[in-house]
């Protein structure tokens, strides 16, 4: 058990303890068969809503807990250090769903869809499209105004919650000649006609958590349920994923902690030539330099959700703390395989499965190299 940081309040200590309590007693018993059948168990989603870790900064006024982002963060990471599946679907929830309602959604928004968020409903963000990648603007989903309704026609690819979402923010173009800034969200509920959840991505890792294809045939949506403003889909794309970053920056700082634990402790009981395999300087080192890494990146990911609640500039630092979280996630899983040796590449034992979980902390909500294009274009002024 590692100490508490000097960086977090009394409050956030307590309640990151129950979180991880939590994730403990209610998602380590399942991981293995989530894992196994690639599908995440619904008792623990409600549980998640039950705990009020689906609403952590959604306003009390709508039954969420009024929190902070922090906050958010800090459920995610715990969470991560038990199942990778479980912490990217709150984490969307919170970092990417919530959020972009708290800051883009009118009142009339907010009222109906906030209190479903935070008691009830899972939400998704889907922007992701087969041509539409790292381009994030490059979609092929048209949306065409007819009357009091908006048609949606096309598909979006690598959608996170799919199968368990009731609402999805759906970016679309009203109106292609204008680039981007035709880009629209629109507030897509599951039952809306037209619309249908495809297939389910069968993944190398977070396999419990629902990766699907979503399909829009004349899928008619309310001009109420617009989310902003027309044409300003591509503000709220970026300035939610600039956030989102953050939480995937915990979540992979919660998978290499949970993997570092398991590796500290196996070596401690793992015997080679007499004596446990924690006693050779070899592996004490590696076990030193893992302690680093991790330390250094949960500073990166919480000064950079430090700097989100403070009002402050934290665009570079988000882009910091996921391109770090992430590589540090992918070594320190890969090191944890080796210090179990060939019981590291079996099932039986939670290793492998951290080190599939962490390579799509390199890859999704922008990749590795999307990060150093944001650094580089920050410290050069362009």
């Amino acid at each position: 058990m590692r100490p508490a940081l000097t960086t977090l309040s009394e409050d956030e200590v307590q309640f990151r303890d129950a979180v991880r309590g939590f994730a403990e007693n209610e998602i380590k018993p399942h991981v293995h068969d989530m894992d196994q059948k690639a599908k995440m168990n619904p008792d623990i989603v409600k549980k998640l809503f039950e705990m009020g870790l689906m609403g952590i900064e959604s306003p009390e006024k709508f039954g969420g807990a009024g929190s902070s982002f922090t906050m958010a963060c800090l459920a995610v990471e715990e969470i991560a250090r038990v199942d990778g599946s479980v912490s990217v679907l709150m984490d969307v929830q919170n970092t990417l769903v919530t959020n972009a309602f708290i800051k883009w959604g009118s009142p009339a928004i907010q009222e109906k869809y906030m209190p479903k968020l935070a008691t009830e409903w899972v939400g998704a963000y889907a922007l992701s499209e087969s041509v539409s990648g790292s381009d994030a603007f490059a979609l092929k989903t048209r949306a065409e105004l007819k009357g009091d309704k908006y048609i949606l026609n096309g598909s979006k690819l690598w959608i996170t919650n799919g199968l368990e979402a009731n609402v999805f923010i759906v970016f679309a173009t009203v109106d292609a000649s204008k680039g981007y800034k035709g880009i629209t969200a629109f507030i897509v509920e599951k039952d809306f006609k037209g619309f249908v959840v495809g297939k389910k991505e069968d993944k190398l890792g977070i396999r419990a958590s629902s990766t699907c294809e979503l399909l829009f045939e004349n899928c008619e949506v309310p001009v109420s349920n617009i989310l902003g403003e027309v044409g300003k889909g591509y503000k709220i794309a970026i300035e939610t994923l600039n956030e989102g970053r953050i939480g995937i920056g915990a979540q992979m700082l919660g998978i290499a902690q949970g993997a570092y634990e398991a590796a500290l402790g196996y070596i401690k009981s793992r015997e080679q030539f007499g004596k446990p395999i924690a006693e050779f300087q070899g592996v004490q080192f590696q076990i030193a330099q893992m302690r680093v890494d991790l330390e250094a990146a949960r500073l990166m990911v919480y000064n950079a959700a430090r700097l989100k609640d403070a009002g402050l500039d934290f665009i570079e630092s988000a882009a910091m703390a996921k391109l770090y979280s992430s590589k540090v996630a992918e070594k320190l899983t890969s090191m944890a395989i080796d210090l179990f040796g060939g019981n590291g590449f079996t099932k039986e034992y939670p290793v492998e499965k951290f080190w599939r979980d962490a390579k799509i902390g390199q890859i999704y909500e922008g990749t590795s190299n999307m990060q150093l294009q944001t650094i580089a274009k920050i410290e050069l002024g362009s």
